[in-house]
């Protein structure tokens, strides 16, 4: 397991990172790879959780990751282990879920698996400073909404980049609406478009923006939003901008042609 500081955070807490996260790396279903924990402390004074703790675990070829927050190292980390708990047990009954090839049809049973977050909002970095510092391209997905919503849930994300299974179509699934998910894509779909799912789930009838990068840029900072998802102008895929919570930007991209 490998533990890395920002050099704001007391060196003990790496050990203790370590004690806590290793003592739930038996709940994985699968061999664990290798295990990355960081933590870092932001710099503004008024944020009332300034340390951020972050887990990364490879099992067997399946990223499961988690992040919280807290007051101190000690408490960042205590949140960080809960969460971590949280999603090894969910991947362990999804996986035998879909081993025995019986999908669970309870109400709600989306609704009851995301937890408080305890989330940072962004660093407050005046816009003039601001740059997008991490551009990640990837091979989207294909995917329903049901294994979208997995995914996104793994990675303690909230929102997942992902080709819908139906469609073919660039989407992004985020947590908001009366459901707690809702859907946009590049077009809004047609009824029976989408591959059949469960997930309790609104949909934008908005088409994503067409917009350069730079547009996106000024439409996010113009909005206050945590992130925009928007048809790149360029290349004609959909792609996400985001606050880091460093207080630049992230965006992320399709790697691959249409």
């Amino acid at each position: 397991m490998r533990v890395a500081t920002d050099g704001n955070v007391p060196a003990r807490a790496a050990d203790y990172a370590r004690e806590k996260v290793g003592a739930v790396i038996h709940l994985a279903h699968r061999p664990v790879l290798s295990a990355r924990v960081r933590l870092s402390r932001h710099g503004d004074p008024a944020r009332p959780r300034p340390v951020v703790a972050q887990a990364n675990l490879d099992v067997n070829g399946r990223l499961v990751r988690a992040q919280a927050d807290g007051e101190s190292a000690r408490e960042a980390i205590d949140r960080l282990e809960a969460r971590l708990r949280h999603r090894l047990e969910r991947a362990a009954g999804n996986w035998e879920a879909r081993r025995g090839g019986v999908p669970s049809t309870a109400p709600h049973e989306w609704r009851h698996q995301s937890e408080p977050a305890h989330r940072p909002r962004w660093f407050p970095r005046p816009a003039g400073e601001r740059e997008i510092v991490r551009h990640k391209a990837f091979a989207l997905r294909v995917c329903s909404l049901d294994e979208a919503a997995d995914d996104m849930d793994l990675l303690d994300y909230d929102f997942h980049l992902f080709t819908e299974a139906g469609t073919g179509r660039d989407s992004v699934l985020y947590r908001a609406g009366p459901t707690g998910y809702r859907l946009a894509q590049a077009t809004s779909p047609r009824a029976g478009e989408l591959e059949v799912f469960q997930l309790p789930v609104t949909i934008s009838e908005q088409p994503a923006p067409v917009l350069t990068t730079e547009d996106a840029v000024s439409r996010l900072d113009l909005l206050g939003l945590p992130f925009l998802f928007f048809q790149d102008a360029e290349r004609g895929r959909g792609a996400v901008l985001y606050h880091r919570y460093d207080g630049h930007y992230g965006l992320l991209s399709p790697a691959d042609s249409p």
